[in-house]
């Protein structure tokens, strides 16, 4: 009796061993599950925080270059700064990407780039007033200013009180000489958070793509990166509201300002969002001290694992899939694995393809708030706004769509590579039409059109001189436009002839206009205003323009993602996170680095009117030749983007000869990992996706 009182006891104990490790890996899964998912949620908020502050540094491009009185080029040297950062560890990076704990590495990135950030700022601190460039100022508190046609200002004649004011005026600030050179505090934050941004990505990617199903990878990566759009999109709305805002906002009295957001003068509190990024790129960081560096990858089963750990064990962490590597040993294995990656056709047109679209896609994103703002009369701040509202949703909806339409229809590559050669060939058909988007010329006396009427005075030293103005000692380095009844913008209140102004700061008014006179005008016609006159004809041509680079940008997004996915069905799996470390150097390096300089230098050769510092010297420039302005950027775009539907091409015809549907993708992560090197087994044989490729015949592609 009591043997077998004893054995039930052992018995149950032993169905109650069993249901416990029965439902050990089922609670093991869910908590992978559970981590895969919280991995992805940091991964998107850290795509979000890239994309806001990168964005945000995009936005501000404009008011840097006001700001620290510098040309378009500089601010590419700027902006290529950023790329330099990524150059100097990506390669690294993602060659360790599965060899190193990828999301505390992540987490450090981020804190990089929180750093980058904070430094960026630091110039407002050590610069003082922002003085811009004007010389209509009063002598005393009355309403009455100073002639700014005034003949005191010739050699000979006395100088007034009112004079000194004047010239004290223009040379206040001298002292700050040092100030020319405090954006290189610029450069090094974005240099910062170029360095911090390189592992994000092919570590982010890698990582999903190893522990997810592989139905599941694209739509993840799909998901992720369609999550972080929402950044660049917050961050272009930052932009706006800071680009609207003083750059010495609570410091000086907004009344006192002649200027308004309109003003190529006008400079927006460009610091004021770097904090708020620096802020969001620390948040980003914590989450990934606290995940593992492996799961379990989604959907397997892992019971014959657990039967031999105990429950206890198996819930500390889970034994990664591949084993960390000494620095040492993982280097040596580098050039093997690059000469590998560099003996793939498809992957080498890839390269070649992402470096061209690297080149047009940083020229637009860099250059379109000063392209809008030029060609169409539009303020920055309304500029950066539209772009944040609704380009940036379109391209959010096209990325989004694009994966989840490779895991409705689970498209085959050749199907992915057609995909992306359509909607790319279209999308460019369509940005041919930017160049119908024309708008009048802006009307500068003496720049763009001539005192027309007039007789030209002749001078050595400059040719806006005319009868009207000739005896008002005007200075051809001043820039404090008027804009006459006429229509004709002049550089100053003295070129058009001015002798007398009412009022003060924005509301002053300029009368006995000479030169306005000239146009067929009478005496009691002839003011002028401050600010810049308005262009009729952009008012109907600009809703145009933003309708077909919406319809543009959702298309490209569209066949963006299966673009990218071609790259990681067409290597092996080993080589996932080198190919993307590779693809993202690429362009970064002979794309992102130097399309901001050769396109900012060719922009800066269309410059009519450069500004003037306050102690002497070239600033940022005030007016362009549109027309040329127009060519040059959208030639050079429409020029990449030829390069790139010819690789589209090859690259479709490479896929279609390498790959076939009813053969067996090089990329299949199950047979790679399953096959010994002999004949497959049957079991494996029954797993073996549509579409794949054994991988004894994607030896041949590598080699």
């Amino acid at each position: 009796m009591d043997r077998t009182i004893t054995a039930g006891k052992l018995k149950d104990k032993s169905l109650f061993q069993d249901n416990n490790s029965s439902t050990g890996p089922a609670k093991t899964m869910c908590r992978n599950c559970s981590k895969l998912k919280i991995f992805l949620g940091a991964l998107a908020f850290s795509f979000f925080a890239k994309g806001f502050s990168g964005s945000y540094m995009k936005s501000m491009s404009s008011q840097i270059e006001r700001r620290f009185e510098i040309s378009s080029s500089i601010v590419g040297i700027i902006d290529g700064s950023f790329e330099l950062g990524n150059l100097m560890v990506m390669l690294l990076v993602s060659y360790l990407g599965p060899r190193v704990h990828r999301p505390k590495v992540i987490g450090v990135g981020c804190l990089i780039m929180s750093l980058g950030a904070f430094l960026s700022v630091m110039p407002q601190f050590l610069m003082g007033r922002y003085n811009y460039e004007r010389i209509t100022v009063t002598g005393d508190n009355s309403s009455t200013s100073v002639s700014a046609c005034s003949p005191a200002l010739s050699e000979g004649h006395p100088v007034t009180d009112a004079t000194e004011t004047l010239i004290s005026v223009k040379n206040f600030g001298c002292e700050k000489t040092t100030n020319s050179y405090l954006w290189l505090f610029v450069l090094m934050g974005n240099l910062l958070r170029g360095i911090g941004e390189a592992p994000i990505m092919p570590l982010g990617v890698s990582y999903i793509d190893d522990f997810s199903k592989e139905e599941n990878s694209a739509f993840y990566i799909g998901l992720v990166r369609s999550s972080g759009m929402f950044g660049p999109t917050l961050g272009f709305l930052l932009g706006s509201f800071c680009a609207s805002l003083w750059v010495d906002i609570g410091v000086v009295d907004i009344d006192a300002i002649s200027i308004n957001p309109r003003d190529t003068r006008w400079v927006g509190a460009w610091w004021l969002g770097l904090l708020i990024c620096g802020a969001v790129n620390f948040i980003a960081s914590l989450p990934f001290w606290f995940l593992p560096y492996s799961l379990t990858k989604e959907g397997e089963n892992e019971d014959l694992k657990i039967s031999h750990l105990s429950i206890q064990d198996h819930c500390k962490i889970d034994p990664p899939s591949q084993p960390q590597l000494k620095f040492s040993e993982a280097v040596k294995d580098f050039f093997p694995a690059l000469k590998k990656l560099f003996r793939n056709p498809v992957f080498l047109v890839y390269i070649f393809l992402t470096i061209l679209q690297y080149n047009s896609l940083v020229g637009i994103i860099t250059y379109e708030t000063k392209f809008m703002e030029q060609q169409f009369n539009v303020s920055v701040a309304k500029a950066i706004f539209l772009i944040g509202v609704v380009l940036l949703p379109v391209t959010i909806l096209g990325m989004f769509l694009g994966g989840f339409l490779i895991k409705k229809f689970k498209l085959h590559i050749t199907e992915m590579a057609k995909f992306a050669c359509i909607t790319f060939i279209l999308a460019y058909l369509l940005n041919l039409l930017y160049f119908t988007c024309s708008c009048e010329v802006l009307q500068v006396a003496g720049l763009t059109v001539p005192y027309s009427g007039l007789k030209h005075h002749s001078s050595s030293k400059n040719g806006f001189m005319a009868s009207c103005n000739v005896g008002c000692s005007c200075k051809v380095d001043q820039w404090d436009p008027v804009c006459g009844d006429n229509g004709i913008t002049y550089m100053t209140a003295c070129f058009a002839g001015c002798k007398s102004s009412v009022g003060m700061g924005k509301n002053m008014v300029f009368h006995n206009c000479s030169c306005v006179e000239g146009q067929g005008h009478g005496l009691g016609n002839s003011s002028a205003v401050l600010g810049q006159c308005q262009r009729g004809s952009c008012a109907k041509t600009f809703p145009y323009f933003l309708a077909l680079q919406t319809a543009c940008a959702f298309i490209l997004a569209l066949g963006g993602t299966p673009t990218y996915m071609i790259m990681f069905r067409s290597v092996s799996p080993d080589l996932k996170s080198f190919a993307v470390g590779i693809e993202t150097l690429g362009g970064r390096v002979l794309g992102g680095l130097p399309a901001p300089i050769y396109f900012g230098a060719l922009i800066d050769e269309t410059c009519l009117k450069w500004g003037t510092k306050s102690c002497g010297g070239s600033g940022s420039c005030r007016v362009y030749d549109t027309e040329a302005f127009r060519n040059v950027y959208l030639g050079l775009i429409a020029g990449l983007r030829a390069g790139c539907c010819l690789l589209y091409i090859v690259l479709s015809v490479l896929i279609m000869k390498h790959f076939k549907p009813n053969g067996i993708e090089m990329t299949d992560m199950k047979t790679k990992q399953r096959s010994t090197g002999k004949e497959p087994p049957s079991a494996n044989k029954k797993e073996v996706l549509p579409g794949s490729r054994t991988s004894v015949d994607s030896e041949e592609t590598f080699m």
